[in-house]
């Protein structure tokens, strides 16, 4: 189950972006703020306590260094993951490197969710408003509906493949909480940066602090 509904995520992202049109989805910043501010509270709320409470050494140094990988792949994703594809539409070439910085980013992602139910929850919120603007993107540069069903396939596949890999693999569980500290900095740099480039002029409205209160909240009860 839970892995079709990560995939189901993401295809429901390429039908909204198919069915209607940029200008038509006119409250997309609203759904990226929501977003990140449900999977940072998910990460806080859950990833963060457990992960402090099991692991020994420093979990700093894990979490640090997932902030730092994902630095790194937004120097090749241009920032997609937080729901903006800074990418030039006048290429028709497939865009590799994008999708491996994304399926990196996505498998990671997947990990921690064999131990952490409400994060499945957390992930699928967040792809669906990334899988539209990543569908956007590949309508407006014209890519072929072939071209772009295969790249959102292979990214719709990595996250519930990350935790499979999780579920089956003795060495992996073994480091779970390692794995998973590194995805909270993933999670941590990734959700803030939703909160603040969703913000014109990086200033929050009333609609969309609602929509971050309404998001913890939820997030905190569930």
């Amino acid at each position: 189950m839970k892995y079709a509904v990560l995939i189901i995520a993401v295809l429901l992202g390429y039908i909204v972006a198919s069915v209607f049109t940029k200008n038509k989805v006119k409250h997309i910043s609203l759904y990226l703020a929501f977003s990140g501010a449900f999977l940072l509270s998910v990460t806080l709320f859950e990833l963060l306590p457990e992960v402090f409470e099991n692991l020994e050494g420093n979990p700093g140094l894990y979490i640090m260094g997932g902030i730092l990988i994902q630095i790194g792949l937004e120097y090749f994703s241009r920032g997609a993951e937080h729901g903006h594809v800074h990418l030039s539409t006048d290429k028709r070439a497939f865009p590799l490197v994008l999708l491996i910085s994304l399926s990196i980013h996505a498998l990671i992602e997947g990990f921690p969710i064999s131990h952490a139910n409400n994060l499945l929850w957390g992930i699928v919120i967040h792809k669906i408003p990334v899988a539209i603007v990543l569908s956007f993107f590949f309508i407006k540069a014209k890519y072929s509906k072939t071209t772009t069903l295969i790249f959102l396939t292979i990214f719709a596949a990595m996250t519930p493949l990350g935790t499979l890999l999780m579920d089956v693999s003795p060495m992996l569980y073994t480091y779970q909480f390692e794995i998973a500290a590194i995805a909270i900095g993933i999670f941590l740099h990734v959700s803030t940066t939703i909160l603040f480039e969703s913000s014109k002029d990086h200033s929050f409205n009333l609609s969309k602090v609602l929509v971050i209160l309404f998001a913890v909240v939820l997030a905190y009860f569930l």
